[in-house]
């Protein structure tokens, strides 16, 4: 679990982050979401380490990062798992060499289980025989599915996806999306995912953060967002054609079940 308390943070005169406070369960696929400029980027980041917060608090599992000593931090950046937005694969190593990586550097494993673990890993994430391949010759779904094992190969307590489903089409994305909350779930992973996706939020939004101007606008879950009146978020959620007609569709069905709850009272 991650407790982030009256977090700020600014960049010489912009106030980027303003007093958020929220919690990301673990065992949950927790997403932020927001408008380009929203801050959501300055969030992850944040919660990173990258960015130091001017305000606030932010503690891993009741371990507040900035009392921790440079000791500690280092141990606690061994729990945590990332996946880049472009995957960021290494393109002179092999799709082993790869998920490798995270292990030669962070712990003192022999060669035996290093690639013990880095196979276990690659068959989890459905890529059994794609070791030896550069990330040149697999397709993009398969690269994000490398970037993904590479993020939890060192067995992580916290896994932070910046846009993980940039560049995919439809379908891949909903794979990813599936194998995300799968592995978020089977280990009890703390996830917390940057996006824009709204085909992520309504599939996978277990719990959602939704940043305006900086600010924490709404929270909630996938189901409570398309019942929400909050016009930010309706603004936000139904900006393309498709979902108006989803939300018209919604709203329909709602009323017409309230007329026959009405109906049946009279009754």
């Amino acid at each position: 679990m991650i407790e982030i308390k009256d977090i700020e943070k600014s960049f010489g005169d912009s106030k980027v982050l303003k007093g958020i406070s929220t919690t990301f369960e673990s065992g949950k696929t927790n997403l932020i979401i927001g408008r380009s400029g929203s801050g959501k980027t300055v969030m992850l980041k944040t919660l990173l380490g990258i960015n130091t917060p001017d305000t606030g608090t932010i503690s891993f599992d009741g371990r507040i990062y900035s009392e921790l000593d440079p000791d500690e931090k280092r141990a606690l950046r061994t729990e945590i798992g990332m996946v880049f937005q472009g995957s960021a694969l290494f393109d002179s190593m092999t799709v082993e060499q790869n998920v490798a990586f995270p292990l030669r550097m962070f712990t003192s494993k022999r060669s035996k289980e290093v690639m013990d673990r880095v196979n276990e890993t690659l068959d989890r994430v459905n890529l059994k025989d794609a070791n030896k391949k550069f990330p040149n010759e697999i397709s993009g779904g398969m690269q994000k599915r490398v970037a993904i094992a590479r993020a939890i190969v060192n067995n992580p307590k916290y896994l932070f996806c910046d846009e993980p489903n940039s560049g995919l089409d439809p379908e891949t994305s909903i794979v990813i999306d599936n194998l995300v909350q799968e592995i978020t779930r089977e280990y009890n992973i703390t996830t917390v995912i940057n996006t824009h996706d709204m085909n992520s939020v309504l599939q996978i939004g277990e719990k959602i953060v939704f940043l305006k101007n900086g600010l924490k606008e709404w929270e909630g879950n996938n189901e409570e967002i398309l019942e929400t009146r909050n016009k930010s978020i309706v603004e936000f959620v139904y900006s393309s054609d498709l979902f108006k007609k989803v939300r018209e569709a919604l709203l329909a069905d709602e009323q017409e079940h309230h007329g026959h709850d009405h109906d049946n009272d009279k009754k």
